[in-house]
């Protein structure tokens, strides 16, 4: 256990347990229907939820997240209403309350949690936390300057968020430009002699032993479609389909999953940036031999049909060995002509998913159907240019990754100056000591002893107030 020495404090600054300083009070439950408009802001454990015309506190209030947000400090500048998930202080004993809400945040609450099934904070543990005290006129110098310091960290975590946006735009407005040619005009302009994707189409057509009677051979209307490229051409997933298909749960469902096996893939596993291994089940060779209509090869396109991640689709990449899909992910198998990262990359882009389900597809609440499926209407360049879209997308894509990961780890960099600041706060090293000061000053200070002192008697003074009236009813 650590041992609190005011000897490791700055002169004029003393420990103190939380439960000495201040009362630490209950929430109290204000279900939605009881609120009624007003300025009063209502307090639940992750912020504020909503405002009703009636206060549970008096003036500045810091409110504490005892479930849900465990640990989480919100500060409050008036009276307001915290709910049964928190905890508050609203009486402060002389001490300044935002130096008590970043003493609070200095200290790491979320593990104080020793609850096994719901989780929650402990108010005896956390009378129990121990803060640093610096005389008071100090702590207003601390707040200052915290807020200072925080606000130019919270100001770039804001920017940094904006990167993360502009990249999700990018990478959309990329995969936009790539399924409607305009990616690749230069490429074009330089390859004019290459085969057209009307050729292409001819041939699988001519290929074909058998017409498939699944799709129906009738014109495209595309006057609803993207214009595109002269040399490209729209067609259905019908028609360059060799196999359309989804699985099943085995009998037994999750029971008969095994630690080790043949990867059973999911909705969960399949996103745009590529099958995701975290969470994939695996299945015994037995049942995947039964599963024998949807064994996955390499290059087979994943699409989600069911559920809340419906549209979202990716591919097997090459070398991934033998696996297997439920209900919820469909197999398009398709012919050569179209490269299957294509197909993937145009799923996902915005005309992709606008014809999912705003014209093509027809989505319901069940979901996708294989018909619909083989009516998506797909744009078809020719063969080289694919191969030059998907280079240049996977080229600009590897260029946003990169620089996501830079802001990924400046937005953690930013989330440890946060507690560094407030550690050196705590510790006395923002800004000048009061005595410090007191000395270059040739003057006297109080320290925070006899603040503490004072904080002591009121509240032994109120205690015994309070337990006289109690006597007296």
């Amino acid at each position: 256990m650590k041992q609190y020495k005011e000897n490791d404090l700055p002169e004029g600054w003393a420990w103190a347990k939380i439960k000495y300083l201040v009362e630490i009070n209950y929430g109290k439950g204000l279900k939605k229907e009881r609120r009624k408009e007003g300025p009063f802001p209502v307090y639940g454990s992750n912020g504020v939820v909503d405002y009703h015309n009636a206060a549970l506190t008096r003036g500045p209030t810091i409110i504490l997240g005892r479930k849900g947000s465990i640990g989480a400090v919100h500060y409050s500048a008036n009276s307001c209403w915290p709910i049964d998930t928190t905890y508050f202080v609203d009486e402060f004993n002389g001490l300044d309350p935002k130096y008590l809400v970043h003493a609070l945040r200095s200290l790491n609450l979320t593990e104080l949690d020793t609850s096994t099934a719901i989780p929650g904070l402990n108010r005896d543990s956390l009378y129990d936390q121990h803060v640093s005290i610096a005389p008071l006129i100090e702590q207003k110098r601390i707040v200052t300057k915290v807020e200072e310091l925080l606000s130019r960290v919270t100001a770039t975590k804001e920017r940094l968020a904006k990167v993360s946006m502009i990249l999700q735009c990018f990478r959309q407005a990329v995969l936009s430009a790539a399924c409607s040619g305009h990616l690749t005009a230069d490429w074009r302009e330089k390859n004019s002699n290459i085969e057209p994707a009307s050729e292409l189409l001819k041939r699988v057509r001519v290929e074909r032993k058998e017409p498939l009677q699944k799709v129906q051979n009738q014109e495209i209307n595309t006057n609803d479609l993207p214009t595109i490229p002269e040399s490209w051409a729209y067609t259905s997933i019908g028609e360059l389909e060799i196999f359309i298909g989804s699985g099943i749960t085995p009998l037994g469902g999750k029971s008969v999953y095994v630690k080790q096996g043949v990867p059973f893939i999911r909705s969960q596993n399949v996103y745009p940036t590529g099958l995701v291994i975290k969470d994939m089940a695996f299945i015994t060779q037995e049942i995947h031999n039964k599963m024998s209509r949807t064994k996955l090869k390499e290059k087979d396109v994943l699409l989600n049909i069911t559920g809340a991640s419906i549209g979202r689709a990716t591919y097997v990449p090459e070398n991934f060995g033998e696996g297997n899909v439920n209900q919820h992910v469909c197999i398009i198998r398709l012919e050569s002509v179209i490269s299957y990262k294509f197909t993937v990359l145009f799923l996902n882009s915005p005309i992709g998913q606008d014809l999912i389900f705003s014209k093509q597809g027809g989505v319901t609440r069940e979901g996708l159907n294989y018909g619909q499926v083989r009516n998506f209407i797909i744009p078809v360049p020719p063969l080289d240019e694919q191969q030059e879209i998907v280079r240049r997308v996977e080229a600009m894509f590897k260029l946003a990754d990169t620089v996501e990961k830079r802001v990924e780890t400046a937005i953690l960099r930013a989330e440890k100056l946060t507690q560094t600041i407030l550690a050196k706060a705590f510790r006395g090293e923002l800004v000048p000591t009061e005595a410090e000061l007191a000395r270059r000053e040739g003057r006297s200070y109080e320290p925070a002893s006899n603040l503490l002192a004072r904080i002591k008697a009121e509240r032994e003074s109120k205690e015994s107030s309070q337990k006289v009236r109690r006597s007296r009813k």
